[in-house]
């Protein structure tokens, strides 16, 4: 446990951005964070450094990407397929199956200290989920949960056509995180027949521009997520 509580976080909206750019950035701060939390253990309490804590948003160009458990069939594009829809591929060290990324989505990659916050990781997930799910509500979109599936999903009651609106796929080692959740606001739906999305072969992906039938102000929905994080950790944005 940190001796030093750090809520500060740190907004960075990297805007358009290339998938392994930013991948690799996440991992540049990742592994700071948890080389200071080691270096932290050797120390006394006094003289212990606060970790940061990031919040980042991003929207990339087409891209796949499959978690560590994911089953590499879930790709239904070979070579030639992902060149065609000028989507990358990638596999990845979170968790979960395929996803599928690209604009007028919103990306959102939490690279935080749980330690400074609360060490729950199925805590924190809920918490992502209900950033957006207050989100949609501010729309008039009513979405929830369904057991036993990650993500924000619509018509989660009756499930007579449950639709996933948002996924989150994450890493977390020593209490700090990275990766996060992707939001679909203004999003093609069509580049997620290309994959099962998630694994999940009986339920569809939707978008909020399609819900409502007009397009999204994605500034705004930004901006609507993020003061729902801030709120929900209780953290102080910087």
């Amino acid at each position: 446990m940190n001796q030093v509580i750090n809520k500060k976080v740190k907004f960075i909206d990297l805007g358009i951005k290339d998938y392994k750019e930013t991948w690799d950035f996440q991992e540049e701060i990742f592994a700071k964070t948890v080389s200071l939390k080691i270096q932290n253990r050797q120390l006394d309490p006094e003289t212990q450094l606060p970790t940061d804590n990031y919040l980042v948003f991003v929207e990339h160009p087409h891209v796949y990407t499959l978690g560590k458990s994911g089953e590499l069939s879930h790709l239904l594009l070979d070579e030639k397929g992902l060149e065609e829809k000028k989507a990358t591929f990638y596999k990845i060290n979170r968790g979960g199956d395929i996803t599928y990324h690209g604009p007028g989505q919103l990306v959102g990659y939490p690279i935080i200290d749980l330690d400074n916050f609360f060490t729950d990781i199925h805590k924190y997930l809920r918490l992502l989920e209900e950033a957006v799910i207050l989100t949609l509500a501010e729309y008039g979109i009513e979405a929830g949960r369904i057991t036993g599936l990650t993500g924000v999903w619509l018509d989660y009651v009756e499930q007579k056509n449950p639709r996933k609106i948002c996924a989150l796929g994450v890493k977390s080692s020593r209490w700090v995180t990275m990766h996060g959740f992707a939001f679909n606001v203004n999003a093609d739906i069509g580049y997620f027949n290309n994959i099962v999305p998630c694994g999940i072969t009986d339920k569809a992906v939707t978008s909020m521009h399609l819900e409502l039938g007009h397009p999204i102000d994605e500034t705004e929905v930004k901006d609507k997520v993020k003061k729902h994080v801030v709120d929900l950790f209780g953290m102080e944005l910087i």
